[in-house]
Order: C-alpha cells, then sequence, then structure tokens
C-alpha cells in the first residue's frame, strides 16, 4: 500500500497505514539518547576525514555542537549539530495550530540550543550548521534506513525571527529526564519544516 502525498514531505496522515503513534514515550533516558546520537556524529566525522580537504572530530568546547571542523591545515573552519529525530510530532496541527506545520515534516530541536548557537555564530563569527538524522518516519525513510537534513544557523535564525514562538513546545517532564540530580532532558523544542532544510545525501 502506498502513501498519499500531499505535497513535498507532507503525507496524508489519516489513510496512512503505518501511522505513528503519537504518543509521548513518557520515559526520556538521557544517556541512551546520547550513545544513540553518538553513532550517527561518528559516522558524520568518518564521512567528512574521507575529504583530504577538511578534518573532523567530536567538539571539546563545553555548549558547543557536537562535531568540530577543520581546514586541511587545522584551521578551525566550522560546526555541526547532531540531531537524532526518531519520533513524529504528530499532534503539531493541534499544539501549534498558527505554526501550520503537517506531521510528516516536522522536525524539532532544542530550543535552549537553538538560542545558544545563535550566540555562538554572532560571538565567534564560525558557520554552524544542525543536521537531523531522521528515522522512523516510513512515509519518507524507508525502514531500518535513515535520511540527513540540515541548514545553516543563519537560515534557522531568520525563520526563527519570522515565526517567533508559534513554532515553540513544551513537554512535560518524564522520568529519566534527571541525572544525577540534575535535569538533563529537554522539555522545550523548536519546529522547523524538512521543506526549510536540504538533504545530504551522499551518505
Amino acid at each position: 500500500m502506498s502513501y498519499i502525498q500531499l505535497s513535498d514531505f507532507v503525507y496524508d496522515c489519516s489513510k496512512c497505514h503505518t501511522r505513528c503513534d503519537g504518543v509521548s514515550k513518557g520515559v526520556y533516558i538521557f544517556g541512551d539518547d546520547t550513545a544513540f546520537s553518538e553513532k550517527y556524529e561518528n559516522m558524520l566525522i568518518e564521512k567528512i576525514n574521507a575529504n583530504k580537504n577538511y578534518k573532523a572530530k567530536k567538539s571539546e568546547s563545553p555548549g558547543y555542537p557536537d562535531i568540530e571542523i577543520q581546514t586541511a591545515e587545522g584551521i578551525l573552519y566550522s560546526f555541526l549539530e547532531v540531531k537524532v529525530q526518531q519520533r513524529t510530532f504528530m499532534r503539531v496541527q493541534e499544539k501549534l495550530p498558527q505554526a501550520k506545520l503537517k506531521p510528516s515534516e516536522t522536525v524539532a530541536l532544542n530550543l535552549s540550543d537553538l538560542l545558544r548557537y545563535f550566540e555562538i555564530k554572532k560571538t565567534t563569527g564560525f558557520s554552524i550548521s544542525i543536521v537531523w538524522v531522521l528515522l522512523n518516519r516510513l512515509c519518507l525513510v524507508a525502514k531500518d534506513n535513515a535520511r540527513f537534513f540540515f541548514q545553516s544557523i543563519d537560515k534557522l535564525e531568520e525563520i526563527y525571527n519570522r515565526a517567533k514562538d508559534t513554532r515553540r513546545f513544551r513537554r512535560e517532564s518524564g522520568e529519566g529526564d534527571i541525572v544525577d540530580g540534575v535535569h538533563k532532558g529537554v522539555t522545550v523544542n523548536y519546529h522547523f519544516s524538512l521543506k526549510e532544510l536540504k538533504e545530504w545525501k551522499n551518505l
């Protein structure tokens, strides 16, 4: 059975035969999410390092994006933040009606990270891009596969300044958010459309 496509990255969820459940998982295991993301961070680092013009490694600067990219001469060039998107925000039209986003096109990023990267870009001048790894959205991604989408922080800031709070959503805290007495789980997200991103196809 095929999926009914309405426009780029937008499908008719009401007639979907593999419909995402749209139920918050309730248990947010911070350490598990971090370990899972590192798999894709390492994949991107290996891909970048295969190009002799650049060198990539895990960022060691607190609060900075996940991956630091240098030129072949060792000069800092840019940063990448990797966000693995495993769940679909099925209630986006209900919770954020003014955003005018559909579930199949919607991706999210921690609002606190987004605002911090805006500031890092302003203060350092280094380019920053966000990479979303899209999984488990079968209308767009084949089972057990992944698709990679990215956008520069400058473009994302333009969208943020235009959309303001219409794309901001706070979820309730859940089990696993607190690690060693510190709240590390993300409860406020900001949302974008895949239509606003570019696809990284040669991975």
